[in-house]
């Protein structure tokens, strides 16, 4: 089954998954963009913080971690991120879940340990995607599949072709 949603408030639909609406505040010097306090109830702890950028038709996954917890907001541009719960004690087994974050929908994704996740840069320019993740990048925590593997069932062509 495959839950889409650009009303994220809807999409919440693999156990663990939670989605935060964020805001940005503009003034004529720029903008603010808030992600996530210690002081929010969605934080646990911090390992590290990254950024990735991707270009637009790139596809970054699958990858899942065994241990850490990632909180993703994009801060430049748009991407189709992608959840898949393979979990085998998890109701929401064999879901998936669409988002379309960032730019235009500025949101916090919190992806717990063990959920297959990769993202694909939509739109026409590069985007920027941060993740402040609950531990530091350990090589040996994370699991990696080919984009276009069989073991998850998902395409990742635009739905207009």
């Amino acid at each position: 089954m495959i839950f889409k949603s650009k009303d994220l408030s809807k999409a919440a639909s693999v156990k663990g998954i939670v989605i935060k609406q964020l805001k940005k505040i503009p003034d004529e010097r720029g903008s603010v963009y808030h992600m996530l306090r210690c002081d929010d109830p969605i934080f646990e702890k911090f390992g590290e913080i990254y950024f990735s950028t991707i270009y637009p038709g790139v596809i970054k996954g699958w990858h899942l971690n065994r241990k850490k917890t990632s909180n993703y907001a994009v801060i430049q541009g748009m991407i189709k991120l992608v959840l898949y719960d393979d979990r085998k004690d998890s109701p929401t087994r064999g879901s998936l879940m669409e988002l379309f974050i960032g730019e235009e929908n500025y949101c916090l994704v919190k992806i717990p340990p063990n959920i297959w996740n990769g993202f694909m840069g939509i739109g026409n320019k590069l985007a920027i995607v941060a993740n402040c993740a609950t531990l530091p990048y350990d090589p040996n925590e994370i699991k990696r599949m080919d984009s276009f593997t069989k073991n998850i069932p998902y395409d990742w062509k635009p739905k207009n072709e």
